[in-house]
């Protein structure tokens, strides 16, 4: 009898391609005149956030900004401005706001999900607050988080009082965003300049 001719071996898998990590976009909160005046280490935040944003640009990232506007910073005055080193580039989305959270009854949201923006770079003022209310409720609208640790600053404290020193302050906040989990969400403490805005990259594992 003829042999039998044996079976095609199945043809070796081929293997799937790493998920991308989600596209980033750069906050920038309430870095205004007024604002950063009484910041702490305020140069040194504004050139990190500098930093940021010519690499966002370069990498074709969206750089978004938050704007306070209340009885303290009232729109159109010196103080509202955003300082002149941050200044928006044209193009770029200016978001007013009212309250700490960026995104309650603001155009955030919309702003990101029209550029398919599923992290966010947070940094500003003031850690405590508008950092801090924008950084949660982004995790709670299904983005990933990146708080940058040397892009973000708090007031500076007229002395001793109930008030954590700006120093302990920022650390703290960098700390609870280094052991939060957040489910179905990534978030991670970094310094300026090791973020990423490239994109499209593999996500890394864990």
């Amino acid at each position: 009898m003829p042999a039998t001719p044996s079976a095609a071996a199945p043809a070796p898998a081929t293997p799937s391609a790493p998920p991308l990590a989600p596209a980033p976009a750069l906050l920038v909160i309430d870095m205004q005149n007024a604002l950063v005046a009484m910041a702490y280490r305020a140069s040194g935040t504004v050139a990190a956030i500098a930093g940021l944003q010519a690499r966002a640009r370069e990498a074709g990232a969206p750089v978004v900004f938050a704007q306070q506007r209340d009885d303290e910073v009232e729109p159109g005055t010196e103080g509202w401005r955003i300082v002149p080193e941050l200044a928006p580039a044209p193009g770029e989305t200016v978001v007013p706001k009212a309250a700490p959270d960026s995104f309650l009854d603001t155009e955030l949201d919309a702003v990101l999900r029209a550029r398919g923006v599923g992290e966010v770079v947070v940094t500003g003022f003031a850690t405590e607050i508008c950092v801090e209310s924008t950084a949660r409720q982004a995790l709670s609208r299904g983005y990933d988080v990146v708080l940058v640790a040397d892009g973000h600053t708090t007031s500076v404290r007229p002395g001793p009082g109930p008030y954590a020193a700006p120093e302990a302050s920022v650390a703290h906040h960098n700390e609870i965003y280094r052991n939060l989990r957040f489910p179905g969400r990534r978030v991670r403490v970094l310094p300026a300049a090791e973020v990423d805005f490239t994109g499209g990259a593999p996500a890394p594992a864990g």
